[in-house]
């Protein structure tokens, strides 16, 4: 597998399906889902819970598999790879940030955000010299030594967002970022994504039931029915 891939590139899912069960408990989440992401493009994903938001975001993400369709990154079809090859992929190329921002509580905030670059075989001092402007420029420089427990739900997730764009990630992909968030916290943590899309021309797509930030994107749309929807 090549890992240079150009940092803008169109992001696209052909004809997805996902199933799970069989018989009187199968469902089917997607049919012939498509969706075409343009590079640096801030798309909005919204919808009822239960109909399969997470799930679709997640396939998008790589981390998990439909029952058909393709993922293509570019004209590469990503899914194609190997397990090995795809989880190398997605370390240097898709950054996550999650409802929950999954940060090892035994770990300081710098030490939770070069973890992506150890991961990926980077001598640390140089994993180092890439998180430390990165948390400052979101707000955290006199917090690098705190840990989780320490910092407030909206550092936390500040944190999850430097560790996602750590390695200069393709995409960024975000699971309801905001949904453990006060309002306030909220609309600062919305205003801080649209500038990275802004100042770093990064795809994003976010799913979200707060109605501001999707406000916020370039792009919304609906999934209903297995489908999306512009709305």
């Amino acid at each position: 597998m090549n890992k240079l891939l150009p940092a803008k590139l169109q992001v696209q899912a052909l004809g997805l399906q996902k199933v799970f069960g069989s018989g009187p408990q199968r469902v089917e989440l997607f049919h012939e889902l498509n969706l075409h992401i343009a590079p640096g493009e801030r798309l909005a994903i919204i919808g009822a819970s239960g109909v399969g938001k997470s799930t679709l975001l997640h396939i998008l993400g790589t981390l998990d598999r439909p029952t058909a369709g393709k993922i293509l990154f570019g004209d590469r079809d990503v899914l194609a790879w190997s397990d090995k090859d795809l989880a190398r992929f997605r370390n240097r190329h898709i950054g996550f940030v999650f409802q929950f921002h999954h940060l090892l509580p035994e770990f300081n905030a710098l030490e939770n955000t070069v973890m992506p670059g150890l991961i990926a075989g980077m001598p640390k001092k140089e994993a180092v010299s890439l998180a430390v402007p990165l948390l400052e420029r979101l707000g955290l420089g006199r917090r690098l030594k705190h840990r989780p427990g320490e910092l407030s739900g909206g550092e936390q997730q500040r944190v999850a967002v430097a560790r996602a764009l750590l390695l200069s990630p393709s995409v960024f992909l975000a699971d309801e970022p905001s949904g453990n968030l006060d309002s306030r916290t909220s609309g600062q943590l919305h205003e801080l994504l649209v500038a990275l899309n802004e100042e770093l021309q990064l795809t994003m797509v976010v799913v979200t039931h707060n109605s501001d930030l999707a406000a916020m994107m370039q792009r919304t749309l609906r999934l209903v029915d297995g489908q999306l929807r512009q709305e």
